[in-house]
């Protein structure tokens, strides 16, 4: 109760008359009356704390009863209770009266109702609110601004937020776009406020943006081809070809969403809105000095950036690459694919052969980073000289014998043997086969190096041959092949002569087939002897006449008489 109804409690009556004679004075009585007209069920009246007890809060009005509090509405978050004795606050009166004749208060009724009161003052305004993410809900976020209220999921941001989970507990404004107090129903948006503020900074920066400023700007959005730059409610594009002096594979490897980032705008289009980026064009061309810092035929370091069928390309310096060709990575290796001799991200020792600023070219050479093996080749290999190597390969027209690493000598067919007719090197030799043989000339100029097999032993047809065998002498062969012409026979090893179809007969022989074969083992007779050219000239026909030494005018005068006697 309050102080003036303590003094009322029993000698007060709602008798006028007897109030007059006998109760309180008119100044109480007045008070009184006031306490009874202007309280009214449904305000928001101010109270006075008149004590705290175990679990409640002693309200006083100004009416004729107090109003009993629950502690917990005056609790904060941490729990501490917030209020003393003495203390006024704003109460809201439901009852005037409940069974035990105290008033019913609630400060929590009394702070929504003050809190929905404002947001209809900010709703009616435009205004905005700061609210914070409570939880996910359907279609949206619960949205704490005093009241709990509904943030629809396609008002969340200008763009589709995938991940609202991360939003939880963050705050932000917030625009009331729906209010209605009666369903207690709040629609909040976040997007119209940030559409808003993109609209004014947009109008801004369109009236300072001028092609060639520097602006500060954040990345937006990353693509295979660039970056978008959000700067300040205006988009621009910075191309992946303007992001770096240098290579760059993806635009991903030098910015992330979200960086904050300061470029130049090359190109404006008011009418359009469009707006072209550059981020390398804050530092100067390397390309512009690239004559000074690297000169022709300096030594220096790079790494591999690229490999081409045709060659790698080596980073110098930021911005700027040389080209190794294929033909310059080795001395002595016969390179099929860079990728046999480095791998990208290598660093490599590299000489500057050649400098082009005009078309940013730089030709590079690996090999010229270390000693030409092909320099001393004449003094390591000179000919004449028996030397041994691995058989590393086998072509048509010969083999190649690898010296050392890198340097191979090629042993023709032709130098294989004196005397077998070699048909494919295979017949000889096979790969993989070590081998001694015979320097017989070295072409430094064009990195070659000739060698001999058969060199390594004396020439038959020049010591053996003319010892053994002299014109009209009876000789012992095999048949080992036949031609149109006639058939070669096989003296010894390696050596042959040729029976021609003219001598295999006295009579007209058409094919030698019809006279010898194959494998035929026959007695001959020398007729001819060269071993400069290496021939042997065998005849059957003056082994059975028995004539030797006729001279080849007479013996040819005598078949041209005998064909004649034929054809007559």
């Amino acid at each position: 109760m309050t102080a003036q109804a303590e003094h009322l409690d029993t000698s007060f009556s709602a008798d006028p008359d007897e109030m007059e004679s006998s109760g309180p004075s008119p100044e109480m009585r007045a008070i009184y009356e006031e306490s009874l007209r202007d309280v009214v069920e449904g305000d928001i009246v101010r109270g006075t704390i008149l004590e705290l007890r175990d679990d409640v809060a002693l309200v006083d009005i100004g009416y004729k009863s107090e109003g009993l509090i629950p502690l917990k509405e005056f609790r904060n978050p941490a729990g501490e209770i917030t209020i003393k004795a003495g203390d006024t606050v704003d109460v809201y009166l439901e009852k005037k009266e409940d069974t035990e004749g105290l008033i019913v208060l609630s400060r929590e009724k009394a702070e929504k109702i003050k809190i929905w009161d404002e947001l209809a003052k900010v709703y009616e305004k435009g205004g905005g609110v700061t609210g914070t993410i409570l939880g996910r809900t359907k279609g949206g976020l619960i949205v704490d601004i005093g009241v709990r209220a509904f943030l629809p999921g396609s008002q969340v941001d200008l763009r589709p937020v995938r991940d609202l989970d991360k939003l939880i507990g963050k705050a932000f404004p917030m625009k009331i776009i729906k209010l209605n107090q009666k369903r207690g129903n709040i629609v909040l948006s976040r997007r119209e406020l940030l559409e808003e503020e993109r609209k004014r900074l947009k109008e801004e920066t369109l009236a300072t943006l001028t092609e060639g400023k520097h602006v500060r700007g954040k990345i937006k959005n990353i693509t295979e081809y660039g970056a978008f730059v959000d700067l300040g409610g205006l988009d621009g594009l910075l191309h992946i070809t303007d992001m770096s002096w240098g290579r760059v594979g993806h635009p991903s490897e030098l910015f992330q969403i979200g960086d904050e980032i300061d470029v130049v705008v090359l190109k404006f289009d008011r009418t359009t809105e469009r707006v072209s980026l550059g981020y390398k064009q804050r530092m100067p061309d390397p390309w512009a000095s690239v004559g000074e810092r690297y000169v022709v035929s300096s030594k220096l370091k790079g790494k591999v950036v690229s490999l081409t069928d045709y060659g790698a390309f080596v980073e110098l310096g930021e911005g700027v690459e040389g080209l190794v060709h294929i033909s310059e990575m080795s001395w002595t290796q016969r390179v099929k694919h860079p990728s046999k001799v480095v791998a990208i991200g290598d660093t490599v020792e590299v000489v500057v052969l050649d400098v082009d600023p005009t078309n940013k070219r730089i030709s590079l050479g690996m090999r010229q980073a270390e000693p030409n093996p092909w320099n001393s080749i004449e003094e390591r290999y000179p000919v004449g000289t028996r030397v041994e190597g691995r058989v590393r390969n086998l072509a048509d027209f010969g083999a190649f014998v690898e010296l050392e690493e890198g340097i191979d000598g090629l042993i023709h067919i032709s130098d294989l043997s004196w005397t077998k007719r070699v048909r494919h090197p295979s017949e000889v030799l096979k790969k993989g086969d070590r081998v001694e043989a015979i320097v017989l000339h070295v072409d430094k100029a064009n990195h070659r190096i000739s060698l001999g097999l058969k060199q390594l032993q004396q020439d038959p047809w020049q010591s053996a041959v003319p010892e053994r065998y002299r014109i009209g002498m009876d000789v012992q062969g095999k048949v080992i092949r036949t031609t149109d012409f006639g058939a070669f026979v096989e003296l010894e090893d390696g050596v042959e002569g040729l029976l021609h179809v003219s001598e295999l007969s006295s009579e007209r022989v058409n094919k030698p087939e019809d006279v010898v074969q194959v494998g035929q083992e026959l007695t001959l007779r020398v007729i001819k002897l060269d071993p400069e050219e290496r021939k042997i000239g065998l005849s059957l026909r003056a082994y059975q006449e028995g004539y030797r030494d006729v001279p080849d005018e007479e013996r040819a005068g005598s078949r041209r008489r005998r064909r004649e006697e034929a054809e007559e």
